[in-house]
């Protein structure tokens, strides 16, 4: 954890400069600088002293929040390729296993298939924006075409598969890979 940083916002979010701070804290405007930019470490009673400045305790600035990142770029994604099962997989929100869903785009070639998936808690949600697909829930199938949606619990064995190609949007909860 970046003390030094967090101490750094959460001053910001208050409105207050480095000097305000420090006179506050009585310590020097340097010393607050050096924490800040994680150059020195606070003792444990500067630092309660800090926070107390801050409107905050110890506590708090430990569960404390930081504002997470809500907008993605290609250059954010995360890619797997697994030419044997002829797909590629593209994490579009990047570390989205410590959510609650897990959104990915999903490239499977023609005759390819995604890995065999046992059935776990959970459920799953996907968007083909091109091509056709088929979605196996156990020992059913479901056709799949462009501009389709398709939705299922994770209580079966599940898997995709594609004859001629597909390219979807693909929403696990919790994350399954």
């Amino acid at each position: 954890m970046d003390i030094g940083s967090k101490l750094k916002e959460i001053r910001v979010e208050r409105g207050l400069t480095q000097e305000e701070l420090a006179d506050r804290a009585e310590l020097s405007k340097g010393f607050i600088s050096q924490v800040e930019r994680d150059l020195t470490s606070p003792s444990i009673a500067t630092l309660e002293d800090i926070l107390i400045c801050l409107g905050t305790d110890i506590n708090d600035f430990f569960s404390y929040e930081t504002e997470s990142k809500v907008v993605f770029k290609k250059e954010d994604y995360f890619e797997k390729i697994d030419k044997d099962k002829g797909t590629k997989i593209e994490w579009i929100v990047p570390n989205a296993q410590k959510n609650i869903m897990e959104p990915i785009r999903l490239f499977i070639e023609a005759n390819g298939t995604t890995l065999l998936d046992n059935p776990h808690e959970g459920e799953e949600f996907g968007y083909l924006i091109k091509g056709d697909l088929t979605v196996h829930l156990g020992n059913k199938k479901y056709e799949v075409f462009q501009g389709e949606s398709f939705y299922y619990i994770s209580d079966k064995n599940h898997y995709m598969s594609s004859k001629k190609g597909a390219e979807l949007i693909w929403v696990s909860s919790p994350p399954s890979f």
